[in-house]
């Protein structure tokens, strides 16, 4: 195919949807883990927990926003096609991240007997969402077949994604957090490590079973030999995890954001996986990025509009984390 300004727009708003959605997945991520983790925390540790994320977990969902909305407005064919089929799973998201934001902010002023209520509510919405979206995930490589295999396969990611996300709020609380609850944070990480390597691996040998597509692109040469650094990136990222979570020494010396960065580096990598397992398609084997897209004109426009606002999101998000680095601080809810 020929690349203009007119086939070649649409190949950029997607590349702005994908980023924008594995922003969400690794921002939001953290948080959804360090919810999911909540339960197996005390009372003053899950304090200090929500206070780690809290500068942070409402804004990182402005990145799931930008992506759901360019899919709307740049592929219009594409976003009724998915949103229809995914239509259970992101009511329940939803319902899940309103009981995050509600829960949020409710135990703040919650009396002692009800604060249990609100921590427990945020801990649930937290795997609600994380399981919904490991179930739309899963549909969507299956391109939304209702097969018993594609719904099996749907089921087991919506699984065992919530321990990809468990990793990655344990090894944001290792770089926040001191003492006894980065000890835990260590701790929860280890027995985390070895479920989430096995799903990943499980649904990296998968999902080539389960779209002819996929198999076809991952397993011909040359392609197979230029991938190779895909899997080699991922397995060092997943041994450097586990041998700084298996040395306390290491953490204490100031390498505990080696495990965040390990377990960002493989949902990085998973990403750029999947780029290349779908492309050119935006739904596998069903619609490709041209055919979705709205006209060339409404493109140009819509353009406009997002060379504003991403530059201003990115600028936001760099800034926000720049501003409230460092370790967490115990919750203060005194009255200024």
């Amino acid at each position: 195919m020929e690349l203009n300004w007119t086939t070649l727009l649409p190949l950029v708003f997607m590349a702005v949807m994908g980023l924008s959605l594995l922003a969400y997945v690794v921002l939001d991520g953290y948080d959804l883990g360090v919810g999911i983790l909540l339960p197996f925390a005390t009372d003053v540790e899950k304090d200090i927990m929500v206070s780690s994320i809290g500068p942070f977990w409402d804004a990182n969902e402005t990145w799931l926003v930008l992506g759901i909305g360019v899919l709307l407005v740049a592929f219009p064919f594409a976003h009724s096609l998915v949103l229809t089929n995914l239509y259970l799973p992101v009511a329940v998201m939803l319902i899940g991240l309103i009981l995050r934001g509600v829960s949020f902010d409710f135990r703040v002023k919650a009396r002692a007997a009800r604060k249990g209520m609100w921590n427990a509510l945020f801990s649930t919405g937290s795997l609600m969402a994380a399981m919904a979206q490991g179930w739309m995930l899963g549909a969507y490589l299956t391109s939304f077949d209702r097969g018993p295999w594609s719904l099996a396969f749907a089921f087991g990611i919506a699984v065992t994604l919530p321990t990809a996300y468990a990793m990655l709020g344990a090894g944001w609380l290792i770089m926040k957090t001191w003492d006894e609850l980065q000890a835990k944070a260590v701790a929860w990480a280890r027995k985390v490590l070895w479920p989430m390597g096995v799903a990943l691996a499980g649904i990296s040998m998968a999902t080539p079973l389960v779209s002819r597509t996929v198999f076809d692109k991952w397993f011909a040469m040359p392609q197979l030999i230029g991938l190779l650094p895909i899997p080699v990136a991922c397995a060092a990222a997943f041994y450097a995890a586990w041998h700084v979570t298996r040395r306390p020494n290491v953490v204490a010396a100031g390498y505990g954001w080696v495990v965040f960065a390990s377990t960002v580096l493989l949902f990085v990598m998973a990403f750029l996986g999947l780029a290349y397992s779908i492309y050119p398609f935006i739904v596998i084997d069903r619609m490709t990025v041209w055919q979705a897209a709205s006209a060339h004109e409404s493109l140009v426009v819509i353009f406009i509009g997002v060379a504003i606002t991403l530059p201003a999101i990115v600028v936001y998000t760099i800034f926000m984390y720049r501003v409230f680095w460092g370790r967490a601080r115990e919750l203060s809810y005194a009255a200024k």
